[in-house]
């Protein structure tokens, strides 16, 4: 009889998973609030190995962290002189132009598209009840009045103002006591089940760093990329949005499509009937997924995460939706990290009873391999038609 140990299992599943619970609650209330202190884990995160070689080469620990923050901070500082400014005028204009670039653009469609396109277009407003262009504009008006809410609000405010002085504060004490932090968690394992947990925690991590450290820095590259490109093509607003499409590359597939379409339609704006010009900036994002698909992307983040596409976007829509912004920049990592539990726990599901055969449920997983082999192989020859 095994049932003290059965009992003892079903305390810490129901344990584990009652926390579990109020960690996704506290997320989902404080959801805006912990901005600040998720930047600055993640980045304490991203940082940690950095730390760590400074450290080898008999740096101090406080020491390192001291040096990191420091170079961080005036790289920031650097970046904020030179960028901000630009940005925050680019971004105020580029959202006045955005109604007007609409409205032109629902023009040029009503000239110059087929009228196969604009009778199928007809046809499902006349369903809804409503007129493209009256759609278009009030999705425009739509995008533009939450855009301001979100650039110009008071929350706003004081999102940017918690990045720039609390992130920097929880990124100094994460750093620093990293390496302390994980030996505690340690310590908290129950003992029973210590090496499966830390087998487990070590494929958590290889995925999240492969997708964090990898992703942060395809982030950076795409965004110069696409900001130089845009500006030495002539488009406006383009280091505005090349920069917002490679911060948003972190999010996959969303960084890309926003850009491309608010780069495409500034262009048709602002250089129609010159297709060459357009091409040009379709072109350049184009290159760009095309670089990140092929080299940035397998080189820097490689197949550490291995979600597919499907997982990806239902993980983004699932997490969006319960946390917001926050939650879509934490869902691929979520979800890489329940991909590896999901993973043992199939392997502990096709290893028991519940799967196996109950005459084969003393053999090895070998022994079973060879015995399904040899009933593939039995299997074979019975329905091979005799000569």
């Amino acid at each position: 009889m095994n049932t003290g140990h059965d009992i003892s299992l079903k305390a810490q599943i129901a344990f584990w998973l009652g926390l579990l619970a109020m960690l996704i609650f506290g997320m989902w209330l404080l959801g805006d609030v912990m901005t600040p202190f998720i930047a600055g884990m993640v980045l304490a995160y991203f940082l940690d190995p950095l730390a760590d070689k400074l450290e080898s080469w008999g740096m101090p620990r406080i020491v390192a962290t001291s040096t990191i923050l420091f170079l961080a901070l005036v790289l920031c500082v650097i970046m904020l002189l030179m960028l901000v400014p630009l940005l925050v005028e680019q971004m105020g204009q580029l959202l006045d132009a955005l109604p007007g670039a609409i409205a032109t653009l629902v023009k040029l469609f009503n000239e110059h598209a087929p009228d196969w396109l604009k009778e199928a277009l007809s046809r499902a407003s006349l369903k809804n009840g409503a007129n493209p262009a009256d759609m278009a504009a009030r999705a425009g008006q739509w995008i533009v009045a939450v855009a301001r809410s979100i650039w110009s609000g008071s929350m706003a405010l004081f999102n940017l103002i918690s990045l720039l002085v609390i992130t920097p504060i929880v990124l100094f004490y994460m750093l620093n006591d990293w390496d302390r932090m994980v030996a505690t968690i340690d310590r908290w394992i129950p003992r029973r089940h210590a090496e499966t947990i830390r087998a487990i925690a070590r494929d958590i991590d290889k995925a999240l760093a492969g997708f964090i450290r990898g992703q942060g820095t395809v982030c950076l590259a795409l965004g110069i990329f696409y900001a130089v490109l845009l500006v030495m093509a002539g488009l406006k607003f383009g280091l505005t949005i090349g920069l917002i499409s490679g911060f948003l590359s972190f999010i996959p597939y969303v960084g890309s499509t926003i850009g491309g379409i608010l780069s495409i339609g500034m262009a048709l704006v602002q250089f129609w009937p010159d297709w060459v010009q357009v091409l040009i900036i379709a072109g350049i994002f184009a290159l760009g997924q095309f670089i990140e698909g092929n080299f940035l992307s397998p080189w820097l983040v490689g197949g550490s995460v291995g979600l597919h596409p499907v997982w990806i976007m239902f993980a983004l829509v699932a997490f969006g939706y319960l946390f917001g912004f926050v939650g879509m920049l934490m869902a691929v990592p979520i979800a890489a990290a329940i991909k590896v539990v999901a993973h043992y726990a199939l392997k502990q599901y096709m290893d028991s009873a519940l799967y196996l055969d109950p005459a084969c449920a003393a053999q090895t997983p070998a022994e079973a391999a060879e015995a399904d082999a040899a009933q593939d192989s039995d299997t074979t020859n019975d329905d091979t038609p005799a000569a």
